[in-house]
């Protein structure tokens, strides 16, 4: 109570500045979109200043950020209009990334949700599998499973793309 009486929406600026571009990040593998990635990551802020959790410490904020962005995700995904809708745009690449890192993104981005989603958490974001494991709510084995089936379908498609 006294956080909020102190300045208003001051720790959800704070936590914007310190997690935003990683949960776009999350977002863009996810929706493939830069707008539905912007939006998504500005829902994700609106439900932290609507539900105000407090948190053991910042990695603790960390993983429920995460997670709220992921299950918004798969929202947006599972939702009719979206189902049907041709994705015209492609991605954006950041300023320091090559032709090779590019390629390999959409390759992750291509890969079916549950697989890009642990790829992305352990390659991109530098998480460890137990926790991924904590923030997707799934078990350690499952993590690695995901992982390794993942693997061997970007293996396949970077060896198809090898032979073309």
């Amino acid at each position: 109570m006294q956080r909020s009486m102190t300045r208003p929406g001051n720790h959800v600026m704070k936590s914007y500045e310190t997690y935003a571009s990683m949960l776009f990040r999350i977002a863009m593998v996810h929706l493939g979109r830069r707008q539905d990635a912007e939006e998504a990551t500005q829902d994700t802020f609106i439900k932290l200043m609507e539900k105000a959790p407090v948190f053991k410490d910042a990695e603790h904020q960390k993983a429920w950020l995460i997670r709220v962005m992921t299950n918004h995700c798969k929202t947006l995904l599972g939702r009719g209009w979206r189902r049907r809708e041709v994705k015209l745009e492609g991605i954006e690449p950041m300023p320091d990334q090559t032709a090779e890192d590019i390629a390999l993104l959409q390759l992750v981005m291509a890969l079916p949700l549950k697989y890009k989603t642990v790829i992305h958490l352990y390659y991109y974001e530098d998480y460890q599998v137990q926790e991924i494991s904590q923030i997707l709510q799934i078990s350690q084995s499952a993590v690695k499973m995901r992982l390794q089936r993942g693997r061997q379908l970007l293996k396949l498609e970077l060896e198809g793309a090898e032979r073309q």
